[in-house]
């Protein structure tokens, strides 16, 4: 599965911020994996399983975040004598590619956790799992680019997310030495918390950056988050408060201090992600709300675009983009299954211009 089907689509005309996601994201596979998972077993999640088994297994601690549909590394990034979209070069190749992101660890993590509950693991996903442990042991304390292919920084989110697999990892796969993981979790655990906790009392967007980031979301509404584990209603009404607009969700402020919305659009993933932090929080109203608010940003043919613009109401960048398909299938079946969830919500409209608050 690729992260999305086009190329070189800007996140809005005249800018040069365009990319290619016509290759295979493992964080992408993990998404979809985990999303189908929650609606029961199901052949896709058993071959996001083996996507990620294979690259582990094929390249434990030197493990690339993206690769070639055939496994191959991506190329690097240049352009193409060719007009592109207005305002972008036509461009092919893709720096990420090249890139360490300790986040990626902790999702196969999850998914291969996900599969051991409905008994599908086999021996070979046994062995990455030990294999993706044996390489965050090595690694977690590097800086890293992270989710948002950043420079190398000591991102919370990944250490987050490290936690959540290693947790999940440590109570679903059934194999020696397992209960070693959760001492691994709780070690990282304790230094992100040493290191990125706010003096407000919420997570920091990493050990250096004071601000929030809506990635922190992910892994604090998973349910391999340790329970009774603190930050996570002071973390989402952080990011509600400092990047949410009119529904939608950012995914950080911008270093040059550009408004929101001026550098790129909302990211309807992490518009998700505000839905499943307010289900952890047990604010399943809410959850529905940001829900609802999030599933009607999407063009004519039903399908999502990585980013949204809140003010002129259309999509930007390339689409489909897989991840944030993932996370409406995830986030449909939990919200749908609590009490208040999404058929609790009056006035939910399938428009992105009707339902305008979602608090």
């Amino acid at each position: 599965m690729v992260a999305a089907a086009t190329t070189s689509l800007p996140e809005h005309a005249g800018s040069e911020r365009d990319y290619d996601y016509r290759y295979a994201w493992l964080r992408d596979q993990c998404y979809a994996g985990l999303a189908v998972a929650a609606h029961g077993p199901h052949p896709l999640t058993d071959a996001a399983v083996r996507v990620a088994t294979a690259r582990v297994l094929a390249d434990g601690d030197r493990l690339r975040p993206a690769y070639r549909v055939d496994g191959g590394p991506v190329p690097d990034e240049s352009t193409l004598p060719l007009s592109g979209y207005p305002g972008a070069a036509d461009r092919v190749g893709n720096r990420a590619g090249a890139q360490f992101q300790l986040d990626s660890y902790g999702e196969i993590l999850e998914l291969l956790a996900a599969a051991a509950r409905q008994d599908r693991l086999d021996r070979d996903g046994i062995r990455a799992a030990h294999t993706a442990v044996a390489a965050l042991r090595a690694n977690w304390s590097r800086p890293e680019a992270g989710l948002w292919e950043l420079a190398p920084a000591w991102w919370t989110h990944s250490r987050l997310a490290a936690v959540c697999g290693l947790q999940a990892a440590a109570r679903d796969i059934r194999t020696h030495g397992a209960d070693r993981w959760r001492e691994l979790a709780d070690t990282i655990l304790a230094e992100t918390r040493r290191r990125c906790t706010h003096p407000s009392g919420r997570w920091q967007r990493a050990a250096d950056d004071p601000r929030p980031d809506a990635a922190l979301l992910r892994p604090l509404a998973s349910s391999a988050w340790p329970a009774g584990a603190p930050l996570l209603g002071a973390t989402r009404r952080a990011v509600e408060r400092e990047l949410g607009d009119d529904g939608f969700v950012y995914r950080f402020h911008s270093d040059d201090a550009t408004e929101l919305g001026g550098a790129e659009g909302a990211f309807l993933l992490c518009g998700f992600f505000m839905s499943a932090a307010c289900r952890a929080e047990g604010r399943p109203v809410a959850a529905a709300r940001w829900f609802e608010r999030t599933r009607a940003a999407t063009g004519p043919a039903g399908l999502f675009s990585e980013e949204f613009d809140v003010d002129r109401r259309r999509l930007r960048g390339n689409l489909p983009q897989a991840f944030v398909h993932a996370l409406l299938l995830e986030n449909a079946v939990r919200t749908a299954s609590v009490p208040g969830g999404v058929r609790g919500v009056r006035g939910a409209r399938g428009s992105a211009g009707v339902v305008r608050h979602a608090r």
